[in-house]
């Protein structure tokens, strides 16, 4: 199947071949994770959110056009599930703050795992850090264009603006990013 195009496998997997479905998982399960981990700035939850977009893309393949890319039309639901997991965790944040603060204790160590290097480490979670906080309309874009490697074009199918916006935006983003990592 590693010759078969996106678009004749999600036709294959209509027609109800699991094994077309489970190879466009393997083709685009990695970027999805990639985008959604750096997104999102949380590994775990990242993993969850892949499962999600697999899931929500599996429900949709009725609705797939295969006049566009199959990677731009599972971004675009892999954005939207970062943004569920964004109001989701305003929320939970939200009625977090409100309970008793000896619950507060039991909360979990947000520390960096150990098998990174200490510098490394610092770096790579100051960089996540920062793009987690991003607004989403320079954060979609910056990862699309520059994790993601979709052109400005499909960046800006994807996202449903101009391609001069999708430049503006990136440029923003690097620029806001810039200032983030200096303080």
């Amino acid at each position: 199947m590693g010759d078969t195009t996106d678009a004749d496998l999600v036709a294959q997997a209509r027609a109800g071949r699991q094994a077309a479905f489970s190879e466009l998982l393997l083709r685009h399960r990695e970027p999805v994770y990639r985008m959604t981990r750096t997104y999102i700035g949380d590994a775990s939850e990242a993993l969850d959110l892949t499962q999600e977009v697999f899931a929500a893309a599996f429900a949709a393949l009725a609705r797939y056009d295969p006049a566009r890319p199959f990677r731009v039309w599972l971004s675009r639901i892999a954005i939207n599930k970062c943004h569920d997991w964004a109001r989701r965790r305003a929320v939970r944040s939200f009625f977090s703050r409100a309970r008793p603060i000896d619950e507060a204790l039991h909360v979990g160590d947000p520390a960096p795992r150990p098998d990174r290097t200490a510098e490394d480490r610092d770096a790579l979670q100051r960089l996540e850090q920062a793009i987690a906080k991003l607004p989403a309309g320079l954060k979609a874009p910056l990862l699309l264009r520059t994790i993601e490697g979709l052109s400005q074009a499909e960046t800006a199918l994807t996202l449903d603006v101009s391609e001069k916006a999708v430049e503006l935006r990136v440029y923003r983003a690097r620029i806001k990013l810039t200032e983030m990592l200096r303080d």
